[in-house]
């Protein structure tokens, strides 16, 4: 049997700890020539996305440490690397641990770490371009508490020393179609200057680049699986936008597109547009969520005055429009054929033995090639077999790659189509489960079932609804660390906010928004279990309401794995459910398969 290759993803090993130690020191040497007695190394590019490109990823380059959130802190003394509870094995097994020590987040945060450990007198340098303006105000109070003082540099050290660093990506910016956008650009530009008039500021700064993407229906390629242009725009409460790109990266069409609604300027113009606007006495908007404290600078030291609040774009971009919709569905019933393909396939050759986790990863890429539709993967693909299951961020690389063995098997994957972003977590069995597995999985199921069947009042927030998930799992003892949805973007980030489900999920959620459904259990050292399903807020038509009642519309379709089920544990609701998901499934994606792929679907979706 030939397996297939990837296209889209690599597994190479991601980082080398025997580099850090140099690193450090030679960081070191350079703070000290400056009078500095540490600096603050974010995970974080100026536009503060999850995803950064090559040449911003300055703490993974330092430390080792390739996850998604972290900061770092080197002293000359000590440093850390400071990371959140999914992280906590990764960070220590990516850096050295000799030089940088891993803190726990949920112990230890950044600022309480530099108040302990910044000595007396200290002086700390950060990089205004990679810190919000609430980041910087966090890290003033703690260097104040530690009796130092915080010193904004006007270019990065870490650039000095890192003489291999890659150049900033080139990738061409595109138009994205009105058959797949569902709303011109003249129209979000009106909806945008009302929320600004109703705001009382004189202008945003469009500092988000997915943000930037929705607005001017264009999509780009500047950061890995997510079809960004990196840049900035000023959208005035009158009179015309300017976008700053590259303008050799902008199309044709992208660009004739831009140029009907607004102006485009290259990147280093956004410095004199913001000192114009602060000379003219404005009154600007920035994301306090993406914008760089730079930026506010630039707006008040000429003279204006910088407004941190929520950017009205996110709230816009997150309720989805009715071509938007269409268009999830369609990619996922796309998506969901290459899923019951890519299972039939594992359900024939995992218990063969032979087959790995990168060719599991490639095998399930290749399905998704077979659509003739898909742009990219959505994400890196976590394909965890045993142990490496429990780890919730796991990336296969050619050092950690495991055979699948009888066990447990998790797949989490996405794809990015042009009308619309999939996500998607299945958990298999190879062979025969235990009883201690089914126990879990079936807690998971249970809580995956009561969000997807759950209804609410308009207003509820995402973190009135993540215990819904958890409490199989609590009646249990058990948990799980992260949150158990997650926003997702129109052929954007698989990530998108403001709206979750989550403790911090604080945006009431509302119709047109896409989540996704995702409890997990995770047994260190042995197995992990996550379920995922997308869903959609829908208003609920329910007689004698006396208030408007919102719902969940899935749009994912794939089987769960029957042999991890627990009838047992069920109740007659929950089986109802499952059985006429299963029914739909096989309504939808049956007719997309052929073969024997055909046959397993139909016994999948067979009635418990």
């Amino acid at each position: 049997m030939t397996l297939p290759t990837c296209r889209f993803q690599t597994f190479s090993e991601p980082s080398d700890p025997t580099q850090v130690a140099g690193r450090v020191a030679a960081l070191r040497k350079t703070l000290a020539a400056q009078g500095l007695d540490g600096f603050v190394i974010p995970r974080a590019d100026e536009h503060q996305g999850e995803y950064v490109p090559a040449h911003m990823a300055r703490l993974a380059w330092l430390t080792g440490f390739t996850g998604s959130a972290g900061n770092a802190v080197v002293l000359a003394d000590k440093a850390a690397l400071i990371v959140d509870g999914r992280y906590t094995l990764q960070s220590a097994a990516q850096t050295d641990t000799a030089v940088v020590t891993a803190v726990k987040m949920e112990e230890t945060p950044l600022d309480r770490w530099i108040e302990r450990n910044l000595p007396a007198g200290g002086k700390l340098g950060y990089d205004p371009w990679l810190h919000t303006v609430d980041g910087v105000a966090k890290l003033e109070k703690a260097v104040a508490a530690a009796g130092g003082s915080l010193v904004a540099l006007p270019a990065n050290p870490i650039d000095a020393i890192w003489t291999d660093r890659p150049a900033p990506p080139t990738a061409p910016v595109k138009a994205h179609a009105a058959a797949h956008a569902g709303e011109d650009t003249a129209s979000k530009l009106d909806r945008i200057r009302k929320a600004l008039t109703e705001a009382k500021v004189d202008a945003l700064v469009v500092s988000d680049p997915h943000a930037l993407a929705w607005v001017f229906n264009v999509r780009g390629g500047d950061v890995e699986h997510t079809p960004l242009p990196l840049g900035y725009a000023i959208v005035p409460r009158e009179g015309r936008p300017t976008v700053f790109l590259a303008p050799e990266k902008i199309t044709n069409e992208a660009g004739d597109a831009i140029g009907a609604v607004g102006e485009i300027a290259p990147p280093a113009a956004l410095e004199s547009q913001l000192k114009k606007l602060g000379a003219a006495k404005a009154k600007v908007r920035l994301d306090s969520t993406t914008a760089a404290s730079a930026l506010a600078t630039l707006i008040a030291d000429a003279g204006g005055t910088p407004d941190a609040g929520a950017d009205p774009i996110a709230l816009m971009k997150a309720r989805k429009n009715a071509t938007e919709l269409d268009g999830a569905r369609a990619a996922h019933l796309r998506d969901g054929a290459a899923m019951a393909r890519y299972l039939f396939w594992l359900a024939q050759e995992a218990p063969k033995g032979g087959i790995t986790e990168i060719d599991a990863v490639a095998a399930l890429e290749n399905e998704r090639l077979q659509t003739g539709l898909l742009k990219d993967v959505s994400f890196t693909t976590i394909a965890g077999a045993g142990p490496n299951a429990a780890l919730p961020h796991y990336r296969v690389s050619e050092a950690s790659n495991r055979v699948l063995e009888p066990g447990i098997f998790l797949v989490d994957s996405g794809a990015q189509y042009e009308d619309g972003t999939t996500d998607i977590t299945r958990t298999i069995v190879i062979g025969e489960p235990t009883p201690e597995m089914r126990d879990r999985y079936t807690r998971v199921l249970k809580g995956h079932v009561a969000i997807s069947r759950l209804v609410f009042v308009k207003g509820t927030s995402g973190a009135q609804l993540d215990a819904f998930a958890r409490l199989p799992l609590w009646q249990g003892g058990f948990d799980f660390d992260h949150g158990t949805g997650h926003g997702v973007g129109s052929y954007l980030s698989v990530h998108e906010g403001p709206q979750r489900l989550s403790k911090l999920g604080t945006t009431p959620l509302e119709p047109g928004m896409i989540l996704s459904n995702e409890p997990g259990y995770y047994k260190e050292g042995h197995y992990g279990i996550r379920i995922e399903n997308l869903i959609v807020v829908e208003e609920r038509r329910i007689s004698g309401a006396e208030r408007t009642i919102y719902g969940f519309e899935t749009i994912t379709w794939c089987p769960y794995e029957r042999a991890l089920i627990d009838r047992s544990m069920l109740d007659a609701g929950e089986i109802a459910w499952i059985d006429a998901y299963h029914a739909t499934v096989w309504g939808k994606i049956g007719p997309l398969v052929e073969g024997e792929a055909k046959a397993w679907l139909e016994e999948a979706c067979r009635p418990l």
